[in-house]
């Protein structure tokens, strides 16, 4: 079975040599010329279909990552559960004290994301990712035992340490399997993680909120210390279950792997695996003006995505519910966010579009913060504009990150700027921690304008990236022909190679 890639031609997202001049070849037999110069075979291996090969990669790379990230991001928020059963109280955490122990994670995490990114693919990401995975649920259990304010900053900074690798290293590592049309709705399921975690988080905090007291211990103990384990204990499994890059696989016979890594160069151009990423990549890929302003997009929403994080269950409490029904209330908002992101990448994927559909989400979060700062007496209404908040930003953040990473090629450069875009996107994390203050409590207002404010940026900057992609995409066919570069040149440049062209 050849691929049937006519309406990629008619997309126009796919270099001239990748596509067989033949009209009587629509349907596309070969794959491109560097692929048949390499001698691979390029039909699909006896036995089974395209589709069929697609769903066996789906099933062993989406759903470990999936879990890995969503106990990330529990271990990582479950800080605000805590503090409804009284973590602040005992550990006398008074003024901006509270605030200053969720921003120290964020030091580590900005800090080490392209050293992760380039271990990542140094010691495979079974190895690197489950290792982190282990660490960070020690860690989180470690909060459960902390007596005092500074034992919680020590453990919220090597809590940012163990999970700098996650998110940026399970991106790059999506982006390397997937064709660029079949990326978003991937992205955005494992991206989701976090709303299932939202979601799992309150349940659970509920449930292990009632263990108040046992053995000594208060309930805020006991969600750190029993979420931190199952994370520790899933993470021996996670050495032997998650993924690695599609060249060093043993679930995928030999024919497979040629066959996969043939689909991907045809879409995306060679992937480099064979090549160290060096500094002086990171430098190349850091000076490029658009991952500078990729790194933006995703800065712009992280305040609002992690400001409800971090804070909608206190926010939820102060509209007069228990601990425990306000731990219930913060799950229905976060099972939202899911399904609508979820749909919007499935519209995304089908039309081949990311722009506007991250603009549109955006714009839903934007109404959700405009209801919470005009309306402060309508406690229905409130708790609906949070449905939004949480719809609009965790809807908008995967389809960002998935533009940016699969407009960049080759490991050497998705390597490097996906770890950019996620560290310099989560200097907002900080903000974040400082916009939502004890003493604003109960209506928030400058926490929800200043989300307003970085969702606005963020749709600056998407809007400039975009603009860019069409700037570059008409410079690219310009100057085409003009430049003969071998197969390895073509490979260093990556996304800059002249035959690549940009996703809008």
């Amino acid at each position: 079975m050849g691929f049937a890639w006519g309406e990629k031609k008619a997309g126009g997202d796919l270099p001239p040599e990748f596509v067989e001049g033949d009209a009587d070849t629509e349907r596309v037999g070969a794959i491109n010329a560097p692929a048949l110069d390499a001698g691979l075979n390029v039909e699909c291996p006896p036995h089974t279909t395209e589709g069929k090969l697609v769903a066996k990669i789906d099933l062993h790379v989406i759903p470990f990552l999936c879990v890995m990230y969503l106990l990330a991001f529990l271990d990582r928020v479950n800080i605000a559960n805590a503090k409804v059963f009284g973590l602040a109280k005992e550990l006398n955490l008074d003024g901006t004290l509270y605030n200053n122990a969720l921003v120290v994670f964020f030091v580590p995490y900005i800090i080490f994301e392209i050293p992760s990114n380039i271990l990542l693919k140094r010691f495979k990401p079974h190895v690197w990712l489950s290792i982190n995975m282990f660490l960070f649920g020690f860690v989180t259990m470690m909060q459960g035992l902390v007596q005092n304010y500074a034992g919680l900053v020590a453990c919220r900074f090597f809590l940012g340490v163990f999970e700098t690798g996650m998110f940026p290293g399970a991106f790059y590592l999506i982006g390397m399997w997937y064709r660029r049309h079949e990326a978003q709705r991937r992205y955005s399921f494992f991206f989701n993680s976090t709303t299932l975690a939202g979601a799992f988080g309150g349940l659970l905090a509920a449930a292990i909120g009632k263990m108040d007291g046992l053995r000594g211990y208060a309930g805020w103990r006991w969600i750190f210390i029993l979420e931190g384990a199952l994370t520790v204990f899933v993470s021996f499994f996670f050495y032997f279950l998650l993924p690695d890059f599609p060249e060093q696989v043993k679930w995928l016979t030999e024919e497979e792997r040629t066959y996969v890594s043939a689909r991907l160069r045809a879409d995306q151009g060679s992937s480099a695996a064979e090549r160290e990423t060096t500094i002086r990549d990171v430098w190349n890929v850091l000076k490029d003006y658009r991952v500078i302003i990729g790194g933006f997009m995703y800065f712009g929403l992280i305040v609002p995505a992690y400001g409800y994080a971090y804070f909608a269950p206190g926010i939820i409490q102060g509209y007069g519910y228990s601990p425990i029904q306000t731990q219930l209330h913060s799950v229905p908002p976060w099972a939202a966010a899911f399904g609508f992101s979820m749909i919007v990448a499935y519209m995304s994927d089908k039309t081949r579009h990311r722009m506007g559909f991250a603009l549109f989400a955006i714009c839903v979060a934007i109404v959700g913060f405009g209801i919470l700062i005009g309306v402060h007496d309508n406690t229905k209404l409130q708790y609906a504009a949070l449905f939004l908040v949480a719809m609009g930003a965790y809807t908008a953040m995967p389809i960002i990150v998935c533009w940016f990473n699969m407009n960049l090629g080759g490991h050497h450069r998705r390597g490097v700027g996906s770890a950019w875009q996620v560290g310099f996107g989560n200097i907002g994390g900080i903000i974040a921690v400082y916009a939502f203050l004890e003493k604003d409590k109960p209506k928030f207002i400058p926490g929800y304008s200043i989300s307003i404010a970085f969702t606005i940026l963020s749709i600056i900057s998407c809007i400039i990236y975009g603009i860019s992609s069409v700037v570059e995409n008409k410079k690219k066919a310009r100057y085409a022909g003009t430049v003969e570069l071998s197969e390895e040149e073509k490979t260093e440049l990556g996304d800059k190679n002249p035959d690549y062209r940009y996703l809008l």
